[in-house]
């Protein structure tokens, strides 16, 4: 698959895992220096209210979403500005906030730094990503026993603006991991409903892929087909850190090498270091080992390659598009994510 082939289909892609929005939040309403003047009350206190807090950008979080498609081409967002107090201390009203749905497993961060400000798990949960400015306050918060009439009071806050990243991490109960080619997409096309693209070349999947996967009655879990590993993934080579994110949030891992690997046991290791050079908290998830394309071996070839498979890890042989050990494979996965 040609670059140019690759980058076209990315943009006409409606999985978005990643936006940059600008975001402005509102500013505060000032404070008003209000002085009461009734026809019986020659001389009033102050009586200035305080102005209205600028609005916030919030995220919220929303289980119905599963990508950024909709913030893709939104790249400014502002939030209302505060009203200014008024008489008989009257408040401001609030500037209007900017609520925004993202997905469940939404990162937001800061793009100068890189550094996570929060993730959004919980559906409905909301988290400020840009406060509006403070409203000032009004003059009858000045009023002391030496001045009893203060003729000023406080201007509101301005508010603020930034950019601001938001990623998303696919949320799924168990992600297949492995380099390109090792059968990822067909293995998922076989075992749930899902119809990713297959095809004899690397990076077929150019965006993670979701299948429910049914399991012996009422039961399933969620497989997500993640685009595959290169050795140097973690630094960001090939499509690198664009899908290590979305291994963070699956509960278990499969990890899939093919059996006419030059050395299996080296590739999963190659992967298994990815992983951990890129969050070595991934190396506390239940994982498992599928050797892919078993239909190429007999008995005695797979007693070979037992003889040196990586210890330390429940190994299984299948064969996606002969349906071999994939009725095994649905068992031993169910166990695993429900240990």
């Amino acid at each position: 698959m040609s670059l140019h082939k690759k980058n076209r289909k990315v943009q006409g892609s409606n999985f978005v895992d990643y936006v940059k929005i600008h975001c402005r939040s509102g500013k505060g309403g000032a404070g008003s220096a209000h002085l009461r003047t009734e026809k019986f009350v020659p001389r009033g206190g102050p009586d200035g209210g305080d102005g209205g807090r600028g609005g916030h950008v919030i995220l919220r979080g929303n289980e119905q979403m599963w990508t950024l498609l909709h913030l893709k081409y939104r790249k400014h967002v502002a939030a209302g500005d505060g009203q200014n107090g008024s008489k008989q201390t009257s408040t401001g009203k609030d500037g209007q906030d900017v609520i925004l749905d993202v997905p469940l497993g939404t990162v937001a961060r800061d793009p100068e730094t890189g550094e996570a400000l929060f993730e959004i798990t919980e559906h409905g949960e909301k988290q400020v990503l840009l406060k509006g400015g403070r409203g000032g306050l009004g003059n009858a918060h000045f009023k002391t026993s030496t001045n009893q009439t203060p003729r000023y009071a406080q201007p509101g806050e301005e508010g603020s603006e930034s950019w601001k990243v938001l990623e998303l991490k696919i949320l799924a109960d168990v992600g297949l991991v492995g380099f390109p080619n090792a059968g990822k997409s067909t293995l998922l096309s076989v075992i749930s409903a899902a119809k990713p693209e297959i095809a004899n070349y690397a990076f077929t999947t150019l965006v993670p892929n979701l299948g429910m996967v049914y399991y012996r009655g009422d039961r399933s879990f969620v497989m997500a087909d993640i685009p595959g590993i290169i050795e140097g993934a973690s630094e960001g080579k090939g499509l690198g850190l664009t899908f290590l994110r979305h291994i963070e949030r699956n509960a278990a891992l499969l990890f899939m090498v093919p059996c006419d690997a030059d050395d299996i046991a080296e590739e999963y290791h190659i992967l298994l270091r990815e992983l951990e050079k890129y969050n070595p908290e991934l190396m506390d998830k239940r994982r498992m080992l599928a050797i892919t394309k078993a239909d190429m071996l007999d008995e005695e070839l797979k007693t070979e390659i037992q003889a040196v498979l990586p210890e330390g890890v429940q190994t299984l042989f299948i064969s996606s598009v002969a349906q071999q050990g994939i009725t095994e494979l649905k068992d031993e996965l169910w166990k695993l994510i429900n240990e």
